[in-house]
């Protein structure tokens, strides 16, 4: 589990579907697009003080990337965070549920930001803390 108060150097924003990627981050060149919820469905989340989620953590982009790839495959993200993850990722990749200032700052972020999904058909973002390249996705919100 990601620790708080690391920095992000950039987080990506990604459909399981291989549909466009886009990168923010700290550059002014790099545009910064809806988060996937929003773009799908063009209607806000409802805050959350709580989140279910799961990530895959690689220590290597080239490692992070063959995981996307995966996914984008439709391959299913608690199989591919077993697969690629560098944590402990027996449980696929489960974070279980976290509230609130209990995550890294991106991570958490980008995490809020996602519309709940299923391991079967996720909505995912890729955020790059202190601890390496996370896949992210969130299975429920309360």
């Amino acid at each position: 589990m990601p620790p708080k108060n690391k920095t992000s150097a950039k987080a990506n924003d990604s459909k399981s579907s291989g549909g466009g990627k886009a990168k923010a981050g700290s550059n002014s060149n790099k545009k910064e697009k809806d988060n996937a919820a929003s773009a799908s469905s063009g209607k806000q989340l409802k805050p959350a003080t709580a989140i279910n989620s799961r990530h895959i953590l690689c220590e290597k982009h080239a490692k992070k990337e063959e995981a996307l790839i995966k996914l984008r495959e439709g391959g299913k993200f608690d199989d591919v965070a077993r697969e690629f993850s560098e944590d402990k990722a027996r449980q696929g990749g489960s974070l279980g549920w976290k509230t609130r200032g209990a995550l890294d700052a991106a991570f958490e972020k980008a995490a809020y930001d996602l519309e709940p999904s299923t391991t079967a058909s996720p909505k995912f973002v890729e955020v790059k803390t202190g601890h390496g390249y996370h896949i992210i996705m969130v299975e429920a919100r309360r």
